[in-house]
């Protein structure tokens, strides 16, 4: 079930409200403390994108796999893209990207039972028609800058929900190598050397080589050796456009 809100503080909130039960989807146009990682805040202007957050259970799901489910939505969006045309990267650990722009934000929060996850609450936010954006945000970009033409954000995140829906499947039926696998070959900076802000090494040169099942992005450095970055242990280093 969709439900579409006028206006709510944010979606997430809104969403662990437990009338809310798996596959239901809150929808708001206006976000008076959206939120994304890193403690970022996110805004969007009423009636051009879609902001919204998508209730799940997967109960079947270790704590320790957590990320799995990360891949597998990262994954619907890209497939989303892909019907309408457009080439889009996952930027580890949740954005995604549209060459160097950034054009979705998600925040997934999740609540375990024992070992197990029990409820996963993925807040998404993805620039849709949006043409003119806040000047001190550095790299954004919309389905409408990149197509040159607006969408039915309604057939958007029906699109989305559909890919949602089939790769949730392949993660219940233990399809982990393969969601693994086409996360990998869909990365944002696969195999090319790039700046990063490391905890262990400040500013770096690296190249991407993948992700473990668990989260950790792999960096290879330029003596060669492997490091392996939790969320907030590595930062891409990304260079503010000018036009």
């Amino acid at each position: 079930m969709i439900y579409r809100l006028a206006t709510t503080t944010s979606t997430n909130d809104e969403a662990r409200d437990a009338r809310y039960r798996h596959g239901d989807v809150v929808w708001a146009e206006r976000q008076t403390a959206g939120r994304g990682q890193r403690g970022h805040t996110w805004h969007s202007p009423e009636g051009e994108n879609l902001t919204f957050s998508l209730v799940l259970e997967p109960r079947f799901l270790p704590v320790g796999e957590q990320f799995m489910l990360s891949m597998a939505v990262a994954l619907a969006l890209t497939d989303t893209f892909t019907d309408y045309g457009i080439d889009t990267r996952i930027k580890w650990t949740n954005d995604i990207y549209a060459g160097d722009r950034k054009i979705v934000g998600m925040l997934i929060e999740n609540n375990c039972s024992g070992p197990m996850l029990a409820r996963s609450i993925a807040g998404i936010g993805i620039n849709v028609n949006q043409t003119v954006f806040d000047p001190s945000l550095p790299n954004p970009v919309s389905m409408a800058l990149l197509a040159g033409r607006t969408f039915d954000r309604a057939e958007v995140l029906g699109s989305f929900l559909r890919h949602c829906g089939n790769r949730y499947e392949q993660l219940q039926a233990g399809e982990r190598e393969n969601l693994q696998e086409e996360y990998r070959r869909r990365m944002y900076r696969l195999g090319r050397r790039h700046r990063y802000r490391t905890v262990d090494r400040g500013e770096v040169e690296a190249a991407i080589e993948g992700v473990r099942p668990t989260g950790e992005l792999l960096l290879r450095h330029a003596d060669g050796t492997l490091g392996a970055y939790l969320f907030k242990e590595a930062e891409f280093v990304i260079d503010r456009r000018n036009d």
